[in-house]
């Protein structure tokens, strides 16, 4: 069964690798652990954004670029789409106010287009038939329209990986024909060779 993998990228980090040693993952191994032997990977899309270098850790966006190369050269079966990062003021309530102050001005930074990507995607993807079972890795419920009209109308198999410990969402598992989860025995199992063979790509000394 050709199978397309969608994953996005900061809902698999911070539901399942943040705070572990297994962030040097091999997502085409863990996939292929995590899915029936009728799957055929076909494809892993993999949906993130260029991260900044804050005063207290300056290095991340080297650690997610080594990690991005590495990935893509031992596993040609892998594509990373970009979206991008929009930081704004906004006035937040506080949780604790004091006298007459009861919000601040703080700076939000959110990533946008990683689920607006990953949902085109899946949709184009379905209608072009290029696979026969699509796999969403997220938790992001903004995904279930996009799955229930690949399912609906090009009778596909959808499948939802769920990150880390979190129950699934119920919207998502509406439109899912199997669900399974990511647990920390399969990342453990499921990480690339270091260095990467034939190049100079190391996983970063503090993973």
């Amino acid at each position: 069964m050709r199978t397309f993998v969608y994953v996005d990228g900061f809902n698999l980090y911070y539901g399942a690798l943040k705070g572990t040693p297994w962030r040097w993952l091999d997502p085409v191994a863990l996939f292929e652990k995590v899915l029936q032997p009728q799957h055929e990977i076909v494809a892993v899309k993999y949906f993130t954004a260029r991260v900044s270098g804050t005063t207290g850790d300056p290095s991340k966006p080297q650690r997610q670029d080594a990690y991005l190369r590495a990935m893509q050269r031992f596993r040609p079966e892998v594509e990373v789409f970009f979206g991008h990062f929009l930081s704004h003021t906004v006035r937040m309530p506080l949780a604790n106010p004091t006298g007459k102050r009861r919000s601040a001005e703080v700076v939000r930074t959110e990533e946008k287009g990683s689920d607006v990507n990953l949902a085109v995607h899946l949709l184009n993807d379905g209608w072009l038939d290029l696979y026969d079972s699509a796999v969403v890795v997220s938790n992001d419920s903004d995904l279930a329209e996009a799955m229930r009209l690949v399912k609906r109308h090009r009778g596909k198999q959808i499948g939802l990986v769920t990150p880390g410990n979190r129950g699934p969402s119920r919207q998502l598992l509406a439109y899912a024909d199997f669900a399974r989860r990511i647990r920390a025995n399969g990342l453990r199992h499921s990480q690339l060779p270091n260095p990467i063979p034939g190049t100079n790509i190391r996983k970063p000394a503090n993973w």
